[in-house]
């Protein structure tokens, strides 16, 4: 029985041998206090050289791989390892937590850094990305991340002489960071020609922007800005790993053993090189250093840490060493010494001293060391290796007195006899051989019987027994030293074992767990003495159990410190130290054992606190000392709240039902009918599973929840208010300590919490995000700012909210088992508790995350459940109340005493002012004055002490107690059985509310002739309910059983009731007395009903698919109505009494006649002619509309029809009540719907004369009261009903433009794809074929110098530039033809008094002055803008604000964003990343206040309205909309205040229709944007139109050609016209409307033709001088791509997407015949080229393929030679040797899509399916050449061109309908 419970006894950690310098670099400073710290294994270590002693910091659960020091040196931060690895800030002075940073990083947290202040921190992960975080570490708020790199970070370090700067380094890479609002930048370091390209390890920032980096290969790289500008050749042979600053200067410290110390600008002082000193070695690395003042602190690879003074540098001192990299197996303690022997992978055998804390002795050894073991006599050490040979050596001087190899597999085990004559040595190759010590290790035995590696050896006391363990678990016993196995029961039972360190065996059995046969105990050790065994697991724990432990599952204490695996674990001769060594953490830790009897003294050493639960709480067998659990909590822990549909998953159900519902919506459906309902009063307050949820509030209301709705209650009017925000089941509650905000949390997938305002019943705050399933508990603090949340989730997760501004403050995981009730501390508002099954702990806020310490009950109780938990009168004191009716009295962490209570439970506690007030399951209420030493006085809730005005009566005396209150001088009661009760303080009880008590409720009928209602549940209850003011339960009645359905005799005299048991009785309906009972069914009665009239039959269905009619006054059954297949649910009468309407629940609808039960066929349109007496069905065509979308999911469970038969009040599964029109025909029908009870709605009913509506809800037990509204009091009170699930066309109106706008997906740059439907094998991934000269053997540009062939011709003509040729150098953007209005909103703007507009296209927001015509722009985003808007506060002058697209998967710079800049100076001022999923629209004329639509303003335009616009000065507003202009109407009307009349503005743009989307109103203009792209500018005296911003309505724009001499081009697009552009005067001149989209143009060589291809196949050809058609012609059927003259303009070339080029003779005149075509080119054509002599003609095409012809013959060229002497007029074409350079490594999805190379023919332009702008030297066939991008468009650059003259780059957009102009930059000369 003993090991039931955890040893008294305790471990703690002394001294850990070791240190981590493996893998981690820059993990080792000192402190302010001048100590040292480090980390090893998973545990901080503060090292005080002055006092040799250690103090340790253990918040972390695994391995620590970084360390960061606060610049104040006290605090330090780490991170860890782990799959939700986390960052601990802690005071390296006290090693208590500061602050948790948690729920960003994966995998491992590689680096932290503080910045200069020390207030922020950033930490770079381990994960795929890399990712880069920046914390606010005190608030444990994440302020911003981005990826890091593809590749492992190994630095990072704050720029401290610059604010918000950050450098990273790494594999082959440096990044230099700027953090701008929340948004983190990169820009990667340029290594230039200054040095190679290679892996950075450290870095230290100085002045002046430079930052020093140290180098894989040992140099110093020293950066200015982003470039390197000079290197430190040598300064280490190898890389260097560390590098720290101090004010002296810098240390850096490298893997060839060396340490040098720099001044502060990079000038050598000295060199220390470590290998040279008396303690150094061959291959000592350095891998940390830390120089302060005249101490130089080294870390190594081999875990040793030197400190070194400067003035003595030659003289070291080794202040810590540690074993080296390898596993640690071997572990032995000295028979009478303090010593502990050690030996590991790394070959050394080492000694330490356990009284002086140090290494005293070490050996290297040939092999690695498996095992080790001392001889009795302490003289002889053996060592057992890992090649199958065992040494001997002497402890003395470690000389070698044996070497013996004897086996092939490594030595896992050996131990001496206990007399010294022997020694057992144990192999994997599951042998034990027996060696006699005295004899020179001679062989004298063997065991043979295991199977499977040895893993444990242990010997008898009297030497002759060896008993063994091997690795399938099974245990041997042996006889010594023959080897024979030992199996006789009684010579076993006679053994005796000298030491235990076998994992099997019936000793250690408890060490197991209860339920598993795992084998990760890697080792035990008994303490025969102390009765306590030590074990060591996979899991880093160290474990102590009573010993002997008999049963499996005993409990034990742990103790976490080492990372992974404890490979092995001893007691120290004495029994005063436990040693423990960690395998791949190799480090040594030592423990201090604290017997039971100083356990009394030492309070101090309070549990831990933690964040980690390991593996297992206390232990697994956890319940077998508790009492039972009491019946109430157990069903309370069983309710999981899990639904099968969430409410968050209707909108995803109904899209997917989009389709089925748009077939059956095509029927014009009836609209919602006039009426609407307004919920009343609901009966009912859940007590069954919550707790602590009734208070009163300041005006001394009640407030409660019940269903999903918050109630409040007034008892003077016996009124009740209504929060609805909520749409499921509120579980819990909580009021702020002003007593006028309260929280409230509900189940959901992702459950919200609700802060709302008792007085106004508005939401302050909903919280949500954080939690699953639902929510448990929720307490303000005292302040009132924070509130605490548990959730039901499998982790009961604790969140900590600043529920104001709606942000989680900090979140750790709870416990496993269930948490019932969170309490914040009220005097220090970081502290809380929570309380549940076997749970009590103490939490402190730690940053992001919490600390928690488990209530340590000591001697004096056992961790029992507990249910409630308040406060005392310190910030010490707590008390709760226990499952067992105990109250626990806490100080601190510690139990201090216990005071009985109650009979069971105590579920509710309220601390007063001078005592508490506790309530328990046994009914009582007891008063306690404030330290609960006396009990003042006790209440019990009896029925005889209800007062006269009580609202109901009491089900029992003493019912269970659940929630407790006071105020206003009474005590307020919640019970179980849902009742609401006030106690007087002289003792007179008043009940107020009540409802149900547990059980579904199903049973509803309401009286013919009075406002009362009965019903009728499975709590075995029937109910009488006063539907009038009073608002009061009549009387109550117990059932045998519990029922289902209930209904009055016509007369209203009777009562029936159907029950569950199959059968039903009929009762007095006044004093619910029996009158007569029938049982004739096994199964439960589902509905029950009299005929009309007279009531002289009475109808029974049950779920036996039978209906029995009995004759009320015979009491006899007359009838059975059979034919049903499945159970019935719902049945009616006509109302003659002559015919039955059945519903089963296959869906059948039935009729029988009556009174035989006749089964009769209707046809569905007979159904509707007959005159029903009640309508409750759900079927039938007269209510198919009632089903709705998503019908499989959900059951309609009711319905009940008016008795005007108007209007059709349905109940669903998912909580809904709703209003239909009857009768509702037609598939999903309109409504209004309202939210109130939880789940299932089980009945519906009206009352007699319509006013009221009552509804049940099943599972939340309340009866609801709605008033019924009709149309005629609509004026005066609006209703909270929620619209239709599906709005079709009729509702709104049906308009193109917005259904478009619905429907638009917008293409993230970072993914987009092609926009061509190419097919074939990249350019870059192609096999080049050899060239003609590669052929010959001569590799270009290493021609012989004297070449006999002739030179090689140009690549490319060059045109008209002058003699020298400059290339382009850079494209600075200066122009851009757009804007976006097809499809955003309110995005144009005026600035500076109507002087400027500001407005964006593309990716750049624009200002554009209105008088020059010149525009500057915003280019700081990286995909397409969506939305504008501009500051209109006084102080904010010029503030712009604007949101792109991106995808928010992805946390980098290309997720969603929103950019805050300066208008005037284009400077960004914040950068918000945002989780927005795809980017921002925005967009309605009603007016509304509040929720509640007032009034319509009819038809304000004919069309949709697009923009709104009020201005802030006279408060007029513009509007505008979609309209077709005419005399009085236009698409802009600007209205006074109240929208009541207005004045209409025309634009004279030619449109059939105009379609604005946005407005803006300044000096006296109106500012227009329009779905056409144009901006206009209209006069508000005089009307007048000025157009002031063009563009391309519709793209993609795919055709461009600019003029031959002048700076005009010509632009073709999808919207059917062409445009000509003037650069010079920044306008459109002209435009030509097609009729059909337009694909491509061309400009004759003189420039005075033009061609352009359409898209359906035809061609035409203008004159430009008079726009008149010349000729045109469609020879094709499909797209013309590209058209083109000749440069002796004779020919006119036209490639279309028919796999063709035809050839036109333009001599011959305008018939344009076809004179011949180009066969066989296997795809679709790009782009055509011609050369400089018209003969020959260069095809692109979409199968990545370049194709020569012959002109005019279309002759195909194949001669590489041929094609290589050829000179081109111009070249467009993407594909060719010449320009494979242009293909980036990013093109597997995206294309480049367009070329164009200057007229000088050395620069070329490209565009690309990215959106970008590239600009690159021609030719560029080295494959992936240098470029400069320049962004600005969005996806799909599809055309580009230079001008004349190469002055401009014209680039044109396909997604953005934008033309961008570029001005070149040439390179001086």
């Amino acid at each position: 029985m003993a090991a039931r419970s955890a040893p008294s006894c305790h471990l703690r950690l002394e001294w850990v041998y070791g240190y981590r310098g493996h893998q981690c670099r820059n993990n080792l400073y000192y402190t302010a206090a001048k100590e040292i710290v480090y980390f090893v294994a998973g545990v901080g270590v503060v090292y005080s050289p002055r006092e040799h002693r250690q103090k340790f910091y253990r918040g972390h659960s695994d391995d620590i791989i970084s360390l960061a020091l606060h610049p104040e040196r006290v605090l330090v931060a780490t991170g860890q390892v782990g799959k939700e690895p986390y960052i601990c800030v802690w005071d390296s002075y006290t090693v208590q937590t500061v602050s948790v940073l948690k729920d960003v990083h994966t995998h491992g947290i590689a680096c932290l850094a503080f910045d200069l202040d020390g207030q922020r921190l950033v930490s770079v992960g381990l994960d795929s990305k890399n990712a880069v975080c920046v914390w606010d570490w005190k608030r444990g708020r994440m302020l911003s991340m981005a990826p890091g790199h593809t590749d492992r970070i190994f630095d990072i370090s704050w720029d401290l002489y610059q604010p918000n700067k950050l450098v990273s380094c790494g594999v082959k890479h440096i990044k230099f960071w700027s953090l701008c609002g929340n948004a983190l930048t990169p820009k990667r370091g340029v290594f230039g020609k200054t040095g190679d390209l290679q892996t950075i390890l450290c870095l230290a920032c100085a002045r002046d922007e430079l930052t020093y980096s140290g180098a894989l290969n040992g140099d110093i790289y020293v950066w200015k800005g982003i470039n390197l500008i000079r290197t430190i050749q040598g300064a280490h042979t190898a890389g260097i790993f560390s590098m720290n600053s101090c004010e002296e200067g810098f240390a850096t410290g490298g893997r060839d053993g060396c340490i040098r110390l720099w001044d502060l600008t990079f000038k050598p002082i000295t060199v220390i090189d470590l290998r040279e000193t008396e303690q150094g070695y061959k291959g000592l690395s350095v891998r940390s250093v830390c120089w302060r003042g005249d101490h130089i602190l080294v870390g190594t690879q081999d875990s040793e840490i030197f400190e070194i003074v400067v003035h003595e540098r030659n003289k070291p001192f080794l202040i810590m060493q540690g074993h080296c990299e390898g596993e640690l197996w071997a572990l032995a303690v000295h028979p009478t010494k303090p010593l502990a022997v050690t030996g590991s992978d790394d070959r050394s055998v080492r000694i330490w001293s356990l009284v002086d804390h140090a290494l005293i002795a070490r050996c290297n050894m040939e092999e690695p060391i498996r095992c080790a073991a001392v001889n009795v006599d302490g003289i002889h050490l053996a060592l057992g290796m890992k090649d199958g040979s065992f040494t001997v050596l002497r402890v003395r001087d470690m000389t070698e007195v044996v070497h013996i190899k004897d086996r092939k597999e490594a030595i896992h085990e050996l131990k001496y006899s206990p007399d010294g004559t022997y020694l057992a040595v144990g192999c994997n190759d599951s042998s034990v051989d027996i060696y006699g010590v005295a004899q020179r290790y001679k062989k004298v035995g063997e065991c043979v019987g295991s199977l499977s590696f040895i893993t444990h050896l242990d010997w008898s006391s009297d030497s002759r027994y060896l008993q063994t363990n091997d690795g399938s678990g099974k245990r041997f016993l042996y006889k010594m030293p023959g080897g024979k196995e030992v199996t006789s029961k009684e010579e076993i039972k006679g053994m005796h074992w000298a030491s235990w360190t076998c994992v099997a065996g019936l000793e250690v059995n408890g060490i197991w767990p209860k339920y598993s046969d795992i084998n990760d105990i890697n080792s035990v050790d008994g303490n025969y003495v102390g009765q306590v065994l030590v074990t060591a697991d996979d899991y880093g724990v160290v474990k102590l159990f009573r010993y002997p432990c008999l049963r499996k599952g005993a409990k034990f204490r742990k103790y976490i410190g080492h990372s992974a695996h404890v490979t092995n674990v001893r007691w120290s001769h004495d029994y005063q130290w436990v040693i423990s060594i960690g395998g791949a953490d190799h480090s040594v830790f030592q423990w201090k054992f604290i017997p039971e009897r100083k356990l009394k003294d030492a309070l101090h050493i309070a549990p831990q606190e933690s964040l980690a639960e390991s593996n297992s709480d206390e232990s697994d067998s956890d319940l077998s000392d508790v009492p039972e659990l009491d019946s109430e909590i157990e069903l309370e822990t069983q309710l999981t709240y899990h639904r099968q549909v969430y409410k968050e998953d209707l909108p995803q159900l109904k899209e997917q039902c989009k389709e089925k519902q748009k077939s059956a919506t095509s029927k014009r459906r009836e609209r919602a009918p006039g009426n609407s309902i307004r919920l009343h009063f609901i009966h009912g307050y859940r007590g069954y599973d919550c707790r602590s949820n009734l208070f009163y509030t300041q005006i001394g209301e009640i407030v409660y929840h019940v269903a999903a709705v918050g109630v409040i209650y007034n008892r003077q009017q016996n009124t009740q208010r209504f929060y609805l925000g909520h749409d499921d089941d509120i579980l819990c509650l909580a009021i702020h300590p002003l007593k006028d905000y309260v929280a409230t949390g509900q189940v959901g997938r992702d459950p919200s919490i609700h802060v709302w305002d008792t007085e106004t019943i508005k939401p302050l705050s909903i919280l949500k995000g954080y939690h699953q399933y639902g929510i448990c508990a929720v307490d303000f603090s005292a302040d009132g700012k924070r509130l605490a949340s548990v959730g039901i989730d499998d982790n009961h997760t604790i969140v900590l909210w600043d529920w104001k501004k709606g942000e989680k403050l900090s979140v750790t995981r709870g416990s496993k088992d269930k948490i019932f009730v969170v309490k914040m501390n009220p005097y220090v508002p970081d502290k809380l508790i929570t309380a549940g099954i076997k749970h009590m702990k103490f939490w402190r806020r730690a940053g992001g995350g919490l600390l928690g310490r488990k209530g340590y009950v000591g001697t004096l109780g056992k961790n029992d459940t507990m249910m409630c938990v308040v406060y005392g009168w310190t910030e010490e004191m707590a008390f709760s109340g226990t499952s067992t009716g105990d109250v626990c009295i806490w100080r601190d962490v510690f139990l201090v005493k216990t005071v009985k209570a109650h009979d069971g439970p105590v579920f509710s506690m309220h601390a007063l002012e001078k005592g508490f007030v506790t309530g328990g399951k046994d009914g009582v209420v007891a008063l306690w004055d404030d330290s609960f030493e006396r009990c003042l006085k006790t209440y019990a809730i009896k029925r005889a002490d209800l007062a006269p005005g009580s609202k109901g009566l009491l089900l029992e005396d003493n019912p269970s107690i659940r929630a407790i209150s006071l105020g206003h001088g009474h005590i307020l009661v919640g019970t179980k059985n849902g009742e609401i009760l006030e106690v007087d303080k002289s003792g007179p009880i008043t009940l107020l509310v009540q409802g149900h008590m547990e059980g579904e409720v199903w049973g509803l009928a309401t009286h013919p002739y009075l406002p009362i209602c009965a019903t009728v549940s499975d709590d075995k209850t029937l109910r009488i309910w006063d539907l009038s003011p009073s608002h009061c339960m009549l009387a109550v009645r117990k059932l045998k059983k519990g029922g289902r359905c209930c209904c009055f005799s016509p007369d209203g005299k009777a009562l029936a009731v159907g029950l569950n048991d199959g059968s039903f009785l009929m009762a007095n309906a006044d004093t619910l007395e029996d009158l007569v009972s029938f049982h004739h069914r096994k199964d439960i009665i589902s509905d029950i009903r009299f005929s009309p009239g007279s009531g002289k039959y009475v109808a029974v269905a049950s779920h036996d698919s039978f209906v029995d009619i009995y004759n009320v006054t015979s009491s006899k059954r007359v009838g059975v109505c059979k034919g049903a297949t499945s159970y019935i649910t719902h049945i009616d009468w006509d109302s003659r009494g002559k015919l039955l309407q059945v519903n089963t629940g296959a869906k059948e609808q039935l009729f029988f006649e009556a009174p035989r039960g006749k089964k009769q066929s209707i046809p569905s349109v007979e159904v509707e002619k007959i005159s029903w007496a009640t309508w409750t069905s759900v079927l039938g065509l007269c209510c198919e509309g009632i089903w709705p979308v998503i019908g499989e999911i959900t059951d309609v469970t009711a319905s009940c029809l008016t008795s005007d038969k108007m209007v059709l009040a349905t109940g669903d599964d998912l909580g809904f009540v709703k209003l239909f029109r009857y009768p509702a025909k037609g598939k999903f029908g309109k409504f209004k719907k309202y939210v109130a009870h939880s789940t299932h709605v089980t009945n519906v009913r009206w009352t007699y004369d319509d006013s009221m509506l009552v509804t049940l809800g099943g599972a939340d037990m309340s009866l609801m009261v709605w008033t019924n509204e009709v149309e005629s009091h609509r004026e005066k009170k609006c209703c909270d009903s929620e619209e239709s699930d599906i709005d079709s066309e009729e509702d709104g109106g049906y308009d193109s433009d917005v259904t478009r706008e619905n429907e638009i997906s917008y293409t993230i740059r970072a993914l987009s794809t092609n926009i061509r439907p190419m097919f074939g094998v990249k350019p870059h991934l192609q096999q080049k074929e050899p060239s003609v000269d590669e052929r010959q053997g001569v590799v270009r540009g290493s021609r012989p110098p004297v070449s006999r062939a002739p030179p090689q011709p140009e690549k490319l003509q060059s045109n008209n530039v002058g003699k020298k040729k400059r290339p382009v150098e850079d494209l600075v953007l200066e122009l851009a033809f757009g804007y976006r209005g097809r499809d955003c909103r309110n995005n144009v703007h005026y600035l500076n008094d109507g002087d400027d507009i500001i407005y964006h296209t593309a990716s750049v927001g624009i200002l554009h002055n209105v008088a020059t015509g010149t525009q500057s722009f915003y280019q700081e985003h990286n995909d397409d803008i969506l939305c504008l808007t501009v500051n209109q506060h006084p102080k904010f002058i010029n503030i712009v604000a604007t949101g792109q697209v991106g995808d928010s998967a992805d946390m980098s710079a290309t997720a969603p964003s929103v950019h805050i800049w300066d208008a005037v100076n284009k400077q960004t001022l914040s950068i918000l990343r945002c989780s927005h999923s795809k980017g921002t629209i925005s967009g309605d004329v009603c007016v509304w206040k509040d929720h509640i639509l007032c009034r319509v303003v009819a038809r304000a335009h004919n069309g949709p309205v697009f923009a709104m616009y009020t201005t802030l000065r006279d408060g007029l507003i513009v509007t505008g909309g979609k309209e077709r202009p005419s005399k009085e109407g236009g698409a802009v009307k600007l209205w006074d205040q109240e929208l009541r009349r207005c004045r209409a503005f025309r634009l004279e743009t030619g449109q059939v229709t105009d379609c604005v989307r946005s407005v803006c109103r300044g000096k006296g203009k109106i500012l227009v944007g329009t779905r056409n792209s144009e901006i206009i500018e209209v006069g508000e005296k005089n009307a007048a139109c000025n157009i002031l911003v063009n563009g391309h309505v519709d793209g993609p724009i795919w055709g461009l050609a600019t003029h031959p001499s002048r700076d005009f081009f010509l632009s073709a697009a999808e919207d059917g016209t062409v445009r000509l552009w003037d650069i010079a005067d920044k306008k459109m001149l002209n435009k030509v409307n097609l009729g059909h989209a337009a694909r491509t143009v061309c400009y004759s060589p003189e420039g005075d033709m033009v061609a352009i291809g359409m898209k359906n196949g035809e061609f035409i050809i203008l004159l430009v001088s008079s726009l008149k058609i010349w000729g045109k012609k469609r020879d094709r059927r499909c797209a013309i791509h590209d058209i083109r003259f000749s440069p002796d303009s004779r020919y006119l070339a036209v490639g279309s997407s028919e796999n063709s080029v035809d050839f036109y003779d333009l001599t011959l005149g305008p018939t344009l015949n076809r004179i011949s075509y180009c066969k066989d080119i296997p795809s679709f054509v790009i782009q055509m080229d011609f050369s400089a002599d018209s003969r020959h003609l260069q095809v692109s095409s979409g199968c990545y393929k370049r194709h020569v012809y012959e002109v005019p013959s279309g002759k195909h060229l194949v001669d590489h030679a041929a094609i290589d002497r050829i000179t081109w007029a111009t070249w467009t074409s993407i594909l060719g040797d010449e320009v494979m350079g242009i293909w980036s490594r990013h093109a597997e999805k995206a294309d480049v899509t367009c070329a164009c190379v200057s007229h000088s023919g050395i620069s070329l332009v490209t565009g690309d399916d990215f959106g970008m702008v590239k600009l690159y030297d021609f030719p560029c066939p080295e494959r992936f050449a240098k470029h400069k991008r320049f962004l600005g468009h969005s996806p799909h650059v599809t055309n580009i061109r230079f001008t004349s003259g190469d002055r401009h780059v014209v680039s044109a957009g396909g997604d953005d309908c934008s033309l961008f102009v570029w001005k070149c930059v040439h390179m001086p000369h």
